[in-house]
């Protein structure tokens, strides 16, 4: 099971992925069927991997703290999960401002050069998943190892709470220009701009929550 977890946690078979099937696996490890079925259900019950029937294993987390934190706050309510992520990434947006390095910046840039090319191809799904890959580098720009990881951890949750949402042309434009906005603050070591920026992502995500249905009234 440690050869198996070890891979996962370096990222050799990354989240979402199916892993190999059960021969390749016995032929590539040496060890017997029963000892790799036994590894891959501890895996399963320790959240890592997800079973699916007629489809083969996937893997579900890149380690336990991901598999707890990401299961937890998937059950969350949506507007705690966009809370949780105002604390985390305001915080670490004033962070990366005053120590970002210019390989941050850089990427920062890309990133959101990335963002427009999906927005222009009107690819949705494309535009989150890039969107994802900028509020990660910003946290990684902070410099701090534990924020870091917690974020990591909490990622597919996080990013899950923009999908979904009911943007137009406008919306999307304004969403892409205070992301422009905190890099030029980043870009500045603003630290008050870009945690103003940050917290004003978020807040545009939540103004756009579509509202919970009403309970039907009593006859």
């Amino acid at each position: 099971m440690d050869s198996l977890r070890s891979h996962i946690e370096a990222g050799g078979w990354p989240v979402g992925t199916r892993i190999p099937p059960e021969q390749a696996l016995v032929e590539e490890l040496g060890v017997g069927r029963s000892t790799l079925r036994e590894a891959l259900g501890a895996l399963v019950h320790l959240g890592l991997l997800e079973a699916r029937v007629g489809d083969g294993t996937y893997v579900r987390a890149s380690s336990e703290l991901q598999s707890v934190m990401v299961r937890r706050a998937s059950s969350a309510q949506r507007n705690n999960v966009l809370e949780l992520r105002t604390v985390l990434e305001e915080y670490a947006s004033g962070a990366a401002a005053l120590r970002r390095s210019e390989d941050h910046l850089r990427q920062l840039k890309e990133l959101l050069a990335d963002a427009d090319a999906a927005c222009a191809g009107e690819d949705r799904a494309a535009a989150t998943r890039v969107d994802a890959l900028f509020h990660r580098a910003v946290v990684r720009a902070s410099g701090n190892d534990l924020l870091i990881e917690v974020y990591d951890c909490l990622g597919t949750a996080l990013a899950s709470a923009l999908g979904g949402l009911p943007w137009d042309a406008a919306d999307a434009e304004e969403h892409a220009g205070l992301h422009r906005r905190l890099v030029d603050a980043i870009e500045a070591r603003d630290e008050s701009g870009a945690r103003a920026a940050a917290a004003a992502i978020v807040q545009l995500t939540r103004d756009h929550e579509p509202e919970a249905p009403r309970a039907a009234e009593e006859p």
